[in-house]
């Protein structure tokens, strides 16, 4: 019997055209035509003035810190509901997590956060520093999660106050904007002093792999091109003044996100119907519920996280999880919690409470763009009768 997937690349345009394009012309590696239409198109899109692209999501952020001015033993403030990447990316440059708490939206818990930085935290010769640890605290990056915007209004304004440089984790929210308040029609990425992007196979816009550094100051996108690719001062005879990366996107991969771009509207179009429809069954299902979205934005719908009440429903989770697989749909938990895990779980963590309620709630349920109205009524028919 076929598995109905999590989420998985659609190909529907001019994918194998553009791939064909670079084959019969040689131009597959990080040299090419499409790798600057990606970009430029990827800048169009979001409204953001500089955008470099690179390997993958993880590059993206690693990169970001580094230009940032994060630095061995520097601190930086991150979710404790994230995939793991930005967590990694701060250990990269040998700086250490502060771990906050989410929201109802899985995202950053910005009471709590600040709350954090106001009496936790002190500011004196120009930089903010743990009252606890007595290490500076350089950055912050909040994550986007499941493509939910996160609240950042009253957070960047203190950040600023506190030279606490933001680096947003946009990977799962490509296509998210704001409709209400002071960010009004700006994309997720372009609120900070840098945005990451993320088009790996599981995006709803996908380059096998792939990221973005995205950002209005033009210094940091140029030192960005600059670390991306090895750092060359002088591209004839090899002469590196800094240690760079071999983080740059390559032809082909830019190939197939251009030609996923074109088709992003209809893509945000499905992504959205899909949500409703799921919607409207969950809610006739005792103890199940389909997460809610941010009302001050105009979402993406990324990932569906159904959330399970094991009392009313008379099934946690995991339990759900297996009766998912037993009818092959694959399903994911929340991840595991960050500041939990090994490399991490020394790090200091700060009131997490909503996040432990999050993980045992939470299943992923599948949303890819080429979901089928069947797959949906088998998946809400496994909820109803499992």
């Amino acid at each position: 019997m076929k598995q109905i997937p999590l989420s998985i690349p659609y190909i529907n345009g001019n994918e194998w055209r553009y791939i064909k394009e670079c084959l019969d012309t040689g131009w597959v590696s990080s040299a090419g035509k499409y790798v600057e239409r990606f970009e430029l198109e990827v800048g169009r899109i979001t409204g953001i003035e500089n955008t470099v692209a690179c390997v993958n999501g993880t590059a993206a952020l690693h990169t970001a810190l580094i230009l940032m001015d994060v630095f061995p033993g520097d601190e930086v403030i991150t979710p404790t509901v994230t995939f793991i990447a930005p967590v990694n990316a701060v250990s990269y440059v040998k700086a250490k997590p502060v771990f906050m708490d989410c929201d109802d939206y899985y995202n950053i818990n910005v009471e709590k956060t600040l709350d954090f930085i106001k009496n936790e935290t002190v500011y004196k010769s120009g930089f903010t520093f743990n009252k606890k640890t007595r290490n500076k605290i350089s950055a912050i990056i909040p994550v986007h999660v499941f493509g939910n915007a996160a609240d950042l209004d009253v957070l960047i304004q203190i950040c600023r106050e506190r030279n606490i440089r933001i680096i947003e984790d946009a990977a799962e929210s490509f296509g998210t904007y704001y409709i209400e308040g002071n960010w009004q029609n700006i994309h997720t990425g372009a609120l900070g002093d840098i945005g990451c992007f993320s088009f790996n196979g599981n995006k709803i816009v996908t380059t096998g792999g792939g990221g973005i550094i995205a950002t209005n100051n033009q210094k940091y996108a140029e030192k960005a091109r600059y670390l991306t690719t090895q750092a060359k001062d002088d591209k004839l005879r090899y002469i590196h003044n800094e240690t760079g990366f071999n983080y740059r996107l390559t032809n082909i991969q830019a190939a197939i996100g251009v030609a996923q771009l074109e088709d992003l509207p209809n893509r945000l179009k499905i992504k959205k119907q899909n949500y409703l429809k799921y919607k409207k069954a969950v809610d006739q299902i005792p103890g199940l519920n389909l997460a809610d979205t941010p009302s001050y934005a105009n979402n993406n719908h990324w990932m569906y996280a159904l959330q399970v009440n094991r009392d009313v429903y008379g099934k946690n989770n995991k339990e759900l999880m297996r009766i998912f697989s037993d009818n092959h749909i694959q399903t994911r938990p929340l991840w595991h919690l960050n500041h939990l895990q090994n490399p991490y779980n020394k790090c200091q963590s700060f009131k997490i409470e909503k996040a432990l309620k999050m993980l045992e709630l939470t299943l992923n349920i599948p949303c890819s763009v080429n979901l089928t109205d069947n797959e949906i009524e088998k998946v809400v028919w496994v909820m109803k009768n499992g």
